[in-house]
């Protein structure tokens, strides 16, 4: 294992904020896609579960400072129901975001891969819920390669039902919102996930993740992006995200 993926496991260990790598880091997206493969080596999370994208909106890579998406594996443990509960003081600076799911009903290798080649490969597509962690200081000086190699604030996850035919719907066109004790908190539209849902899925599908962990494969759930900026929690609190045509997904921090 290398000495990034050791500090960045040695800092959620300790429930710390993770700093700069230093002499560690990896010096560019590549080597980080590689020092998240040794993560996931580590815990035992071989194959993923799954995948998240982040900053597939334009204000989420604003809010980031990325000029592109990034992308990090899911484990097994991410995978929670609709009403999951959790201890809020489980995770270190808690945040949700409103985002798009799908679950594979076929392998999509590695490589360019068409809008219309990913949806071909979609089973399910429900509302869900990402748990994120606020667990950096400064973006810019921890570095993209770095936040890629540390799953891009993923910490876990929450899956709503799937649609019943989610093909009729208009998935670009659907709006989703976050209420957190009832009040909104923020929404979006399915087209500002690059564009449409599916055009987010055709990129994960040729991007470094994809390459490092031989590619999509049938089964995997994976989270398409927020149409909302990470919602901050201040402290325990019941959380539902809603889609239009897709349903809606609630968690509960105590």
């Amino acid at each position: 294992m290398s000495q990034a993926a050791e500090m960045i496991l040695e800092a959620r260990r300790a429930r710390r904020i993770l700093p700069p790598l230093g002499a560690a880091a990896p010096r560019d997206v590549a080597a980080g896609y590689a020092v998240q493969h040794a993560v996931a080596t580590a815990q035992g999370a071989l194959p993923p579960a799954g995948f998240k994208i982040g900053a597939t909106t334009k204000q989420m890579q604003e809010y980031l400072g990325l000029a592109h998406p990034a992308a990090g594996f899911v484990p097994a443990g991410s995978l929670n129901a609709d009403g999951f509960t959790a201890p809020y003081a489980q995770f270190l600076g808690l945040g949700v975001e409103c985002e798009v799911g799908v679950r594979l009903g076929a392998d999509l290798p590695f490589g360019p891969t068409t809008r219309a080649a990913a949806e071909a490969a979609v089973a399910e597509v429900f509302p869900a819920i990402e748990i994120v962690e606020k667990r950096y200081g400064d973006l810019a000086a921890l570095g993209t390669p770095t936040l890629i190699a540390d799953q891009v604030f993923h910490a876990s996850g929450v899956l709503g039902r799937p649609a019943a035919d989610w093909r009729a719907l208009d998935l670009g066109a659907m709006r989703g919102e976050m209420f957190v004790d009832g009040a909104s908190r923020g929404g979006g539209h399915g087209r500002d996930l690059l564009g449409h849902p599916m055009e987010a899925l055709a990129w994960l599908a040729g991007s470094g993740a994809a390459e490092v962990f031989g590619g999509l494969k049938a089964g995997q759930v994976v989270w398409l992006g927020s149409v909302t900026p990470p919602i901050w929690l201040d402290g325990p609190c019941a959380v539902r995200v809603v889609f239009e045509g897709l349903g809606e997904v609630s968690a509960k921090f105590m």
